[in-house]
């Protein structure tokens, strides 16, 4: 038993290391993706994976990326999960994500909204009015589109510094 506990934290600390495709300097646990590693009876390691959004282009690569790391770590037999309930939400990220987005220049996104369980509104206004420069920290920006190099992030630009960003939308 002890060596199934301590092969199955192994294979999460293995897991926890995977980045993120489209925001490398993350890993899918500062992302808040990985939801849970673990160790069946019959060895096989199951990790658990959760998209910020409903057809996520990058999940395939996510799979596929923390497939081969936890078979290069020695790991026979792997199965990857996908899982929506519940759904991710940017509150996920983790203090460590958040500042690693903010060191390269990505403004992380607020706490998500609070809601009552059940189907979610939809709103097709801003989430949020002011967006901090992640470079000068100043509150003068303005989002310049709604899109930006993926679809869960906007492009900002900031006022004073004049720097354009990029900003993870919070859900």
């Amino acid at each position: 038993m002890v060596t199934t506990h301590l092969d199955a934290h192994r294979a999460r600390r293995v897991a926890e290391r995977v980045p993120d495709p489209e925001l490398p300097m993350l890993t899918l646990a500062d992302l808040g993706v990985l939801r849970a590693v673990e160790l069946t009876d019959d060895g096989t390691v199951v990790a658990s994976l959760t998209p910020t959004y409903s057809g996520c282009p990058a999940m395939a690569e996510m799979r596929a990326d923390v497939a081969a790391r936890l078979r290069d770590a020695g790991y026979a037999r792997v199965e990857i999960r996908t899982v929506l309930d519940p759904p991710w939400t940017s509150d996920w990220i983790t203090p460590a994500g958040r500042r690693k987005l903010t060191e390269h220049g990505i403004a992380p996104p607020g706490a998500a909204p609070r809601r009552d369980p059940g189907p979610v509104p939809l709103v097709l206004s801003p989430t949020r009015r002011t967006v901090p420069c992640p470079r000068c920290g100043s509150a003068d920006t303005e989002e310049t589109s709604r899109f930006a190099a993926t679809s869960c992030k906007a492009l900002w630009r900031c006022r004073d510094c004049r720097e354009p960003f990029e900003y993870v939308k919070e859900i």
